[in-house]
């Protein structure tokens, strides 16, 4: 990795004791100081809850610039690849490090494609769920289910690690649109190899009742939307990813912890959230005055969803393109939807604003993701579902890199003990 290395560059005293740090730059010019020693060489320890700024890894994948809103992968901008590029494009480039060529992109989509089905056992297992569970809750339990289908070895061999992968990619999708319609008393619809990654996955949710030509209109938007949710460095779930692999868990464990740090809704399931709010506005007359007034009340525990990102302090990039994505959609599919009407204004006021301005409240990814997925007739609670088939290419894309890392190590956090002292035990007679 392109990482410069300053030894001995930073010095630290603490209590008496001295420290010599090495200074890393990574290839953006990040600088970090690596106070892996620290505990050992000073007797404290770095406390910084939510590691807000506490590098876990050295990573090759993604970089993003809050202050500037920037992101890119492998060097390629978000937007451009967004613009130019397929779904599974993006994720081979995530997971191996450059866009493929021609005969590179036939072979992994032929791959993709060769595992795109449910056998019966597995139809049978999702089947079997309550209708009324929340897709997340299905689709993390059926992910962590696939060790039982594909086999544990314990520690997997690299063939099954990368078919592992590929099953991932090409059933996730499956799994979703097969529980959309189980729960409405539907069949299950057997992939099309005729038909790109996205819309198959709308093909195998909707069948025959959507028109080609509208199927297609929605696998175009599709396809931008699932490529912005890709990948965004070490963020909740991608970091849970990455500590769950370090215990050396197999990869459906890994990526089932994913999916339940994705749900929350101060991370993927923000989505769903954005919608509530909106629908909220629209019952109440679409009086955006009193939720800006209540808002800013900080004694109100009304929020504002989709605004604010723990890394933006300027517009999301990705809020861009789909911004985007949304005007193209609703245009082409000749869709009136009147929450985006409430969302421009409820935007337009946020950013003329300067108590959201000053605290860099701007329209993130999740504001318009979900009108999209309004448009396209898929449920509220099947947003963050979406999120996760496209976030999915950059878990494996993480787990494919940390199995190679050679500073891998257990993620093990430290504490600082507020509790009691310690004390003598008492009898429970005594008590």
């Amino acid at each position: 990795m392109n990482i410069k290395k300053q030894e001995a560059a930073a010095h630290l005293e603490v209590n008496g004791k001295k420290m010599d740090l090495d200074v890393l730059c990574g290839v953006e010019n990040e600088v970090a100081m690596d106070g892996l020693q620290l505990r050992n060489q000073t007797g404290v320890i770095n406390l910084d809850p939510g590691y807000g700024n506490t590098g876990s890894c050295v990573s090759s994948i993604t970089f993003l610039n809050g202050e500037k809103g920037v992101i890119h992968h492998r060097g390629y901008e978000l937007k451009d690849l967004a613009a130019n590029c397929s779904f599974l494009e993006v994720a081979y480039l995530l997971m191996k490090g450059e866009l493929p060529n021609p005969d590179q992109h036939r072979q992994w989509t032929e791959l993709v494609r060769d595992n795109s089905y449910l056998g019966p056992s597995l139809q049978e297992l999702l089947n079997h769920y309550p209708v009324k569970s929340h897709p997340m809750s299905v689709l993390a339990s059926v992910v962590l289910s696939l060790t039982g289908f594909y086999g544990d070895l314990g520690h997997e061999t690299y063939y099954q690690f990368d078919m592992d992968v590929v099953r991932l990619i090409a059933k996730t999708p499956l799994i979703a649109a097969h529980n959309f319609r189980r729960k409405r008393g539907m069949n299950y619809i057997y992939a099309d190899p005729s038909l790109g990654y996205a819309e198959n996955f709308l093909h195998s949710m909707f069948s025959k009742r959507l028109p080609k030509e509208r199927r297609k209109i929605m696998a175009t938007a599709l396809e931008k939307l699932l490529i912005i949710h890709a990948d965004h460095e070490q963020n909740c779930s991608t970091s849970t990813v990455r500590m769950i692999s370090s215990s050396d868990a197999n990869v459906y464990a890994a990526i089932g912890g994913g999916i339940g740090a994705l749900w929350g809704p101060l991370h993927g399931g923000a989505n769903e959230a954005v919608i509530n709010m909106l629908e909220y506005i629209k019952m109440r007359d679409g009086d955006l005055e009193a939720v800006i007034k209540r808002a800013k009340d900080k004694d109100d525990p009304f929020k504002l969803m989709g605004f604010g990102h723990r890394v933006y302090k300027t517009y999301d990039p990705r809020a861009a393109i789909a911004k985007e994505v949304v005007d193209s959609l609703l245009k082409d599919l000749g869709v009136d939807e009147p929450l985006v009407d409430t969302a421009m204004e409820l935007e337009k006021i946020a950013l003329e604003d300067d108590y959201f301005v000053s605290r860099n409240l701007y329209p993130n990814v999740d504001f318009y993701t979900g009108i999209a997925y309004k448009a396209m007739g898929i449920p509220k609670e099947m947003f963050t579902v979406m999120f996760t088939m496209g976030r999915m290419a950059g878990w494996l894309a993480h787990l494919l890199e940390f199995r190679e890392d050679e500073n891998r190590r257990i993620c093990r956090p430290r504490q600082i003990y507020a509790g009691k002292p310690i004390r003598e035990y008492v009898k429970m007679e005594d008590r």
